[in-house]
């Protein structure tokens, strides 16, 4: 289990915006006393939990639910952005861990909930009402979940799979794949599906869409970002990106620069 993060679960108030802004660096294993409602207005995350790793790219949030233990790494400059609610705190879901999109509203209450930090007063009735208000829509946010995340191995040989892949998305192969894990390209899709529930192809797509998400956000043109995740015909790219993100390449790098 991850210790408790005393940065935040010290406060008296019932919920608050805790603001960083981070350099590149790695969160490890913790937990919080309080749910979190995770957002980065710049800047990429990576967070494991659950058995899997999840993407944060700008646009997104993530839930997390208080006593679950996960790291963060900064992949990025990251200015970072959290709301805590009590558990108890009026109209809070009850959710497990969920990636949604951040529509305009959310994104300027969040902005707007800087002024209400962890040491705020916890009787200001303003900014009681202000957080039950956004608790209570978020319970809408998070009714359509993306699939931003990636499962984790659980044995050594599947471990060095997993890595390879993920080095390797422009040009990774199945036969490649398995004689770095040392096993047989039959016994790795087995494996894959055992341990991960996806096969490797399915592994291999959402990674390399979800790479592609983080090379827009830093500003790669889409056609080298294509190129990078393995693809060599652009339409073709812009098709699975389109099905993946529910936005095209161009317009999704469009969006998440114009919110940096």
């Amino acid at each position: 289990m991850g210790h408790p993060d005393p940065e935040i679960d010290g406060s008296q108030a019932p919920a608050f915006c805790y603001a960083i802004d981070s350099e590149k660096r790695t969160h490890g294993l913790h937990s919080h006393l309080r749910h979190n409602l995770v957002y980065a207005i710049r800047g990429i995350l990576h967070i494991k939990v659950d058995s899997t790793q999840i993407l944060l790219p700008p646009l997104r949030a993530v839930w997390m639910p208080s006593g679950v233990p996960h790291s963060t790494d900064f992949m990025t400059r990251v200015s970072l952005r959290t709301i805590c609610f009590d558990p108890d705190f009026p109209g809070v879901p009850n959710s497990k861990c969920r990636i949604f999109s951040v529509p305009p509203l959310l994104r300027e209450m969040i902005l707007h909930s800087v002024r209400w930090g962890v040491d705020r007063d916890p009787n200001d009735l303003t900014a009681n009402l202000f957080f039950q208000t956004m608790a209570a829509l978020c319970h809408e946010w998070m009714a359509k979940e993306h699939p931003f995340r990636l499962p984790l191995a659980k044995s050594p040989a599947l471990t060095l799979a997993i890595d390879y892949t993920l080095a390797n998305l422009r040009e990774a192969r199945l036969d490649d794949v398995a004689k770095v894990a040392n096993l047989s390209a039959r016994t790795l899709r087995r494996r894959m599906n055992q341990e991960t529930g996806q096969s490797w192809y399915q592994f291999l797509h959402k990674a390399r869409m979800m790479r592609a998400m983080e090379l827009l956000a830093a500003d790669s043109p889409v056609s080298e970002t294509a190129l990078d995740v393995g693809y060599n015909s652009l339409s073709g790219f812009t098709q699975a990106f389109t099905r993946f993100t529910g936005e095209t390449p161009s317009r999704y790098r469009q969006n998440t620069l114009a919110k940096a």
